[in-house]
């Protein structure tokens, strides 16, 4: 199952699901990570049916080593072993992907600048601020956050992502709408709130954030559900 997001005329971008894949076990079936310990081979026939689908090109996706932090990549053709938590390209036709299991994938994209971008934003990368770095990024080439439109996908919500009270007051100082609780009520993070503050400080008000939980979306990988598991994508383009 694949999920298309509207950024604006001339931007592909998409969520992908579970289903649709050739791994299995904990990886079934549309794995598109590299680094979890599926079948190498099921991994690139599951990136090259995405892209199919999508209508890309395997060979023109972005890959990041995501490491949790707040750097910013300007990209124009895939690099091996690209160690950041952001992308962002004014290239047609180049494809930004990013991995997630509970954290938040940011899609960005600024149609009149030609400029998109894609971050990976989890506890530590929200912490650290790595989208108003992608967004400042997005600035640098040209893009006006007036402009720039922005959609948060798929991630734990805010009733669901339990931590302790220290972390959650620790992340809260720097983002204060990423503080929650759960419905048991212990002390929780709501990590898409956080980004959607964040886009708003950096002027971006045109903010659409996927309802679905990972925890609770059985089509969704989770790594705090499920421990061993795969990996799903989103991805952002300027067509051509």
């Amino acid at each position: 199952m694949i999920t298309p997001v509207r950024l604006g005329a001339g931007v592909g971008a998409a969520f992908t699901g579970r289903s649709g894949g050739v791994s299995s076990g904990p990886y079934g079936a549309l794995n598109l990570g590299g680094a979890v310990g599926d079948e190498p081979r099921a991994v690139e026939a599951n990136r090259r049916r995405a892209a199919a689908v999508l209508g890309t090109d395997p060979a023109r996706t972005v890959w990041m080593r995501q490491v949790h932090g707040a750097d910013v990549a300007h990209v124009t053709a895939p690099e091996p072993d690209l160690a950041v938590d952001a992308v962002v390209t004014t290239v047609p036709g180049l494809a930004l992907a990013v991995l997630v299991a509970d954290c938040a994938p940011v899609l960005l994209a600024d149609p009149a600048a030609g400029v998109v971008g894609a971050a990976h934003s989890g506890r530590p990368g929200t912490a650290a601020g790595v989208v108003p770095a992608l967004v400042a990024r997005m600035v640098d080439l040209g893009a006006d956050p007036a402009r720039i439109t922005a959609s948060i996908g798929p991630a734990a919500c805010g009733s669901c992502y339990e931590v302790p009270a220290a972390m959650r007051d620790e992340v809260a100082e720097v983002v204060p709408e990423a503080h929650a609780t759960t419905r048991q009520g212990t002390p929780a993070l709501d990590i898409r709130a956080g980004i959607a503050g964040q886009l708003a400080r950096a002027g971006v008000a045109d903010v659409h954030t996927d309802p679905r939980c990972t925890l609770e979306t059985p089509d969704l990988f989770s790594y705090r559900r499920d421990g061993t598991t795969g990996r799903f994508a989103g991805f952002v383009w300027l067509a051509g």
